[in-house]
């Protein structure tokens, strides 16, 4: 299955438990999860990193935004969308997660952005859904 993260996704997976780092522990434990990502994503995360509301957290880990950022760049596959479809008008990061599983041809997109990418539903026909839903799919997956 290929898999799509949102930035808040990441942030969440790399500093928190719960869902988020769900879908990160499966990729690194399960060969037939498969992450992809753009060079801009991979900027875009660094720099999230990088707001100071996330310095206590990065610190108790004893690590760096880009030392984060180095450790998800190991796990996932770069891919490098030769467009970028303007769909969201509001937020054109969230464009760059689009292009992504496009050029990926990603299974899903797993967002935590409530107010863009999760109302969408899907983008020419890959599912955008939370990372509970991300979860429960990968589950019943295994259980098949």
């Amino acid at each position: 299955m290929r898999l799509v993260l949102d930035t808040n996704i990441v942030v969440a997976a790399l500093l928190w438990a719960g869902r988020p780092r769900q879908l990160l522990d499966r990729a690194i434990d399960d060969d037939s999860l498969e992450l992809y990502s753009t060079p801009v994503l991979l900027d875009e995360l660094i720099h999230t990193l990088q707001y100071p509301k996330f310095a206590q957290r990065i610190g108790r880990y004893a690590t760096t935004p880009a030392a984060l950022t180095a450790q998800y760049a190991a796990l996932v596959t770069l891919v490098s969308p030769t467009q970028v479809p303007r769909v969201i008008e509001q937020d054109a990061d969230d464009d760059h997660v689009i292009a992504a599983a496009v050029t990926g041809q990603a299974d899903l997109i797993a967002a935590g952005d409530k107010r863009d990418l999760l109302p969408m539903g899907s983008f020419q026909g890959i599912p955008i859904i939370t990372a509970r839903e991300a979860v429960e799919r990968l589950e019943a997956r295994l259980k098949t």
